[in-house]
C-alpha cells in the first residue's frame, strides 16, 4: 500500500514538473516537409467545371418533371427561348433602324460641324459659328434619312449589294474630296468638304473591313495616279 502511494506521488510530480506536456499525441512544430511546401505553392484549378453545371442539372431535372407530368418543357438552355414575335435579348441590333438613325445622324452632324471648323482653320478664315451650326442642322435630317433607309430589314437582307453600294459611295466621296482640294478654290472646298467627308467616313464604317480597305486603296491609287496631294 505504502509503495503504491510513493509511486503515485512520484508519478504526480513528474507530470506537474513537465509544463509543456499537453496530454495529446500532437506536438506543435515550426518545421514543414516537402508535401506541405508543394501544397502551399500549388496553383488553384481555373480550368472550369469538370462535370455538369448547376444550371444544366436544374434544366435536366425540370425536363424530367415536365415529362413525368405530361407537360411540354418550358425552357431549354441550349435553344432560343424567345417567344414568337419578340426580339431576342442578345440581338445584334437592339436599337432598330429608328434608334440607329437617331444615334448615327447626331454623330454625323457633330462630325460635319468638326470638319467645317477644320476647313475654316485650314484656310485661316474666321470661324462663323452661326453658319457652321446652321449647315450642320440642315444636314442632320438628311443624315437621319440615309441611315434609316440603310438599316431597314429590306436593305440589310442583301449584304453583298449593301457592301457594294457603300463601296461605290466611299470611292466616289473620297475621290471627289481629294480632287476638290487640289482643283477648286477655298470657298468651294469650304462648302463641299464637310458633308462629303462625313458621308465618306460613314460609308467606310458601314462596310465590311475588306470592302473598306479596298475603297481606301482605290482613293489612294486615284490620288497617286493624278498626282494629287492630301491637305
Amino acid at each position: 500500500m505504502g509503495g503504491n502511494r510513493k509511486e503515485r506521488r512520484a508519478a504526480g510530480k513528474g507530470i506537474n514538473g513537465n509544463a509543456t506536456t499537453t496530454g495529446s499525441a500532437f506536438q506543435p512544430s515550426d518545421e514543414i516537409d516537402e508535401d506541405g511546401v508543394n501544397m502551399i505553392l500549388q496553383h488553384p484549378d481555373r480550368s472550369g467545371p469538370k462535370g455538369k453545371t448547376l444550371f444544366e442539372l436544374a434544366e435536366e431535372r425540370q425536363r424530367e418533371l415536365d415529362i413525368a407530368n405530361g407537360k411540354k418543357p418550358r425552357w431549354d438552355i441550349d435553344k432560343d427561348n424567345t417567344p414568337a414575335g419578340e426580339r431576342p435579348f442578345n440581338d445584334e441590333e437592339p436599337l432598330g433602324p429608328l434608334g440607329e438613325g437617331i444615334l448615327y445622324s447626331v454623330t454625323m452632324a457633330v462630325m460635319h460641324l468638326t470638319v467645317d471648323i477644320l476647313v475654316y482653320s485650314q484656310y485661316r478664315e474666321d470661324v462663323v459659328w452661326s453658319e457652321i451650326f446652321q449647315r450642320a442642322g440642315t444636314a442632320l435630317p438628311i443624315f437621319f434619312l440615309l441611315v434609316y433607309l440603310s438599316h431597314v430589314p429590306f436593305s440589310t437582307r442583301f449584304p453583298l449589294l449593301r457592301n457594294l453600294a457603300f463601296f461605290a459611295g466611299a470611292i466616289a466621296a473620297g475621290c471627289f474630296l481629294v480632287r476638290s482640294g487640289n482643283k477648286h478654290g477655298y470657298f468651294y472646298v469650304m462648302k463641299a468638304a464637310p458633308p462629303v467627308a462625313t458621308l465618306w467616313v460613314w460609308s467606310t464604317i458601314e462596310m465590311d473591313v475588306a470592302y473598306a480597305a479596298l475603297s481606301a486603296a482605290a482613293v489612294l491609287g486615284y490620288s497617286w495616279w493624278n498626282d494629287f496631294t492630301f491637305f
